[in-house]
C-alpha cells in the first residue's frame, strides 16, 4: 500500500509538472486535431506520452466534445491514441526493473528523486523548478516501484500466498479482478506495474500477469463514465466509446487465447508466445504484451470508429435533452477540462474571445435598431446580453478555479488579466444595452435622427468595428504591431466624438433637432466612444 501511495503521487507530480513544461506544445498539439483518424491517434499517443496520464487525456476529450469542439469521431481516435500512450509508464517499469552487473536499474533512476528535489528547491527560474518537479516525480516514481517489488520478494516467500494466486486461473475472473482493482485506484498504469512487479516476483505467471493488464484497460474507463455522467449527451457517448473500444480489444485477445490454445493442445499461450520472443526477461515480456495489446486494438477500432459513433448515438439519443443553443451556455470550457490546466487556459482564450464577438454583435444591432427605428432583432439582443451576463460570471468563476491549479507564470498572469477582460467586454454589452434604451425612448417621443446624424453614427460603428478586428488581431496573436495601430484608430474615434459634438450643437443652433433628441445623441456617442476604450483595455492585456 506504500508503493502504491508513492507511485500515485509520483504519476501526479510528474504528469503535473511535464504539463505545465510542455503547455504551450500541448496547447499546439490538441488544436491540429483533424478528420484524420492516424492525426487523432497519433495526438493522443504523445499528448498521455507527455503528461503520463491517459485518464486526463481522456477526461480532457471528454470536455472537448461536451462543448462542441471535437466530434465524436475525432475523439474516439484521440481515446485510441491515449491507449497507445499510457504503455509507457510499463516500458518505464520494464526498464526499472532490469539490471546489469547486479545492481538494479531502480536504485539508479530512484537518485534522480534528489537530484530533482535540490533543484526545485534552489532553482529561481520556472523552467528549471518544472525539470527539477519531473526529476523528482521520475524519481520517487522508481522508489514506489522498489517498494512494491520488495513488498512481492517477502509474499513470494509464503506458500499459502502463491497456493492461493495460483488457484486463479479462469482468465475471465482474472480479467474481471483487473478491471476491478484498476476501477479502485483510478490507474491503469499502477494496476499494470503491480503486474508486472508480482510477474518479476513469480507470485503470479506471466499469464495471469496478462489477463490483469487486459483487465486494467476495462477497469481505467471508470474515470472518463464518471466525467461523462455529469456532462452532455455526446459526453456520455464519448464515455461509452472508450468503455466499448477497451472491451472489444480484451474480448478480441481472449478469443485469440482460446483458438491459439485450442489449435495447440494447450502448449501455446500469450505467455508462452513472449517467453519466447523475450526469454528470461518477465517484465520486459508483461510491458511488450501491453504494447502490442493497445496498438492491435487501436489498429483494429480505427476501420470501425463510423459504425461504433452510430452504435453509440443509437444506445444514447438525443431524445429529451434541451437544446444548448437555447439557454446560456460555455462554448469551448467544460469542468472536467480543470484536469488539464494548461488547456484549459488556452480554451479560456477562446470563450474570452468569443464573448468579444457576441459583444460586438449586439454593438452592431443596438446601431441598427437606433437608426432604423426597427426593433425586430430585439428579442435576439435580449437573448445575447442575458448570455453576456451569464459568461461574465461563469469565465471570472472559472478563471478562479484555474488559479488554484500548478500552471507557468505566462498562464498565471493570463488568468490575472483574463479576470479584467472578460469584465470589460461585459460593459461592452451594457453599454449596447444603453443605446438600445436610446432607441426606446426616441420611438416613445414619436422621434427619430437626422440624416446627418444617422451617418455621423454608421461612421462611428465602421471604426469602432475596425479597432474590434484590429484589437481581436493583437488579442489573439500577441501582435503588439496591430496594438500600435489600434492605439491610432482610438484616436480617431476620440476625434470622431469631439466631432459628433460639434455638429450636434450646430445642428442645433440651426434647428434640425430637437434637445430632447440631442440629449440621446450625445449620450450615444459618449457610449460609444467607451466602447472602444473597453476594446483597447482588452488589447493592452497582452503588454503582460
Amino acid at each position: 500500500m506504500a508503493g502504491i501511495g508513492v507511485f500515485l503521487m509520483a504519476c501526479h507530480l510528474m504528469s503535473s509538472h511535464l504539463e505545465s513544461a510542455g503547455s504551450k506544445r500541448l496547447k499546439q498539439l490538441f488544436s491540429s486535431v483533424s478528420g484524420s483518424k492516424w492525426t487523432g491517434v497519433g495526438i493522443g499517443a504523445l499528448g498521455t506520452a507527455a503528461i503520463q496520464s491517459s485518464g486526463a487525456v481522456t477526461v480532457m476529450v471528454i470536455g472537448f466534445v461536451n462543448v462542441g469542439i471535437m466530434s465524436l469521431a475525432q475523439a474516439s481516435t484521440v481515446i485510441y491514441g491515449a491507449n497507445i500512450g499510457t504503455t509507457v509508464t510499463a516500458q518505464l517499469v520494464a526498464l526499472g526493473l532490469s539490471s546489469g552487473n547486479g545492481i538494479s536499474t531502480t536504485i539508479i533512476f530512484s537518485a534522480l528523486a534528489g537530484v530533482g528535489a535540490f533543484i526545485l528547491m534552489f532553482a529561481k527560474r520556472e523552467s528549471w523548478k518544472h525539470t527539477g518537479g519531473i526529476l523528482t516525480g521520475f524519481g520517487i516514481l522508481f522508489v514506489g516501484l522498489g517498494m512494491m517489488s520488495n513488498a512481492m520478494d517477502d509474499f513470494a516467500t509464503l506458500d499459502s500466498v502463491k497456493q492461493f494466486l495460483a488457484s486463479i486461473e479462469n482468465p475471465l475472473l482474472i480479467v474481471l479482478l483487473g478491471a476491478l482493482f484498476t476501477a479502485i485506484i483510478q490507474s491503469s498504469s499502477v494496476l499494470t506495474s503491480i503486474a508486472i512487479t508480482m510477474v518479476v516476483a513469480g507470485l503470479i505467471s506471466l499469464n495471469q500477469g496478462i489477463y490483469l493488464t487486459m483487465g486494467s484497460n476495462i477497469g481505467s474507463c471508470v474515470v472518463a463514465i464518471l466525467a461523462g455522467m455529469t456532462s452532455g449527451t455526446n459526453a456520455k457517448r464519448t464515455a461509452l466509446i472508450h468503455l466499448f473500444f477497451n472491451i472489444m480489444g480484451v474480448v478480441l485477445f481472449l478469443l485469440i487465447a482460446l483458438v491459439l490454445r485450442m489449435a495447440t493442445n494447450g502448449t501455446w499461450s500469450f505467455g508462452a508466445v513472449f517467453e519466447h520472443i523475450f526469454p528470461h526477461t518477465p517484465q520486459v515480456q508483461m510491458a511488450m504484451f501491453h504494447t502490442v495489446f493497445n496498438v492491435c486494438t487501436t489498429l483494429v477500432a480505427l476501420p470501425l470508429t463510423e459504425k461504433l459513433v452510430r452504435l453509440v448515438c443509437r444506445i444514447i439519443s438525443d431524445n429529451g435533452e434541451t437544446s444548448r443553443d437555447n439557454q446560456p451556455h460555455l462554448y469551448f470550457l467544460d469542468e472536467t477540462m480543470l484536469r488539464t490546466p494548461a488547456l484549459a487556459v488556452k480554451q479560456l482564450k477562446s470563450e474570452i474571445e468569443n464573448m468579444a464577438k457576441l459583444s460586438m454583435d449586439n454593438f452592431q444591432r443596438s446601431i441598427n435598431i437606433v437608426t432604423t427605428m426597427n426593433f425586430s432583432e430585439t428579442k435576439q439582443f435580449v437573448k445575447t446580453e442575458k448570455e453576456l451576463n451569464y459568461l461574465n460570471g461563469e469565465l471570472l468563476r472559472y478563471a478562479v478555479l484555474l488559479s488554484g491549479n500548478q500552471l507557468n507564470n505566462s498562464d498565471l498572469k493570463y488568468l490575472n488579466s483574463s479576470i479584467r477582460s472578460v469584465s470589460d467586454l461585459e460593459r461592452i454589452g451594457d453599454y449596447a444595452e444603453n443605446i438600445v434604451e436610446y432607441a426606446e425612448s426616441l420611438k416613445s417621443q414619436d422621434a427619430s435622427f437626422s440624416e446627418k446624424a444617422i451617418d455621423e453614427i454608421r461612421k462611428m460603428e465602421k471604426k469602432i468595428l475596425d479597432l474590434y478586428e484590429v484589437i481581436c488581431d493583437a488579442y489573439h496573436n500577441l501582435n503588439l504591431k496591430a496594438l500600435e495601430w489600434a492605439y491610432i484608430i482610438e484616436d480617431e474615434i476620440d476625434d470622431l466624438t469631439d466631432e459628433m459634438e460639434r455638429n450636434h450643437i450646430q445642428r442645433l443652433v440651426n434647428g434640425e433637432c430637437t434637445p430632447q433628441v440631442g440629449a440621446e445623441y450625445l449620450s450615444l456617442a459618449k457610449n460609444a466612444e467607451r466602447i472602444a476604450d473597453h476594446l483597447i483595455n482588452v488589447g493592452n492585456t497582452i503588454k503582460q
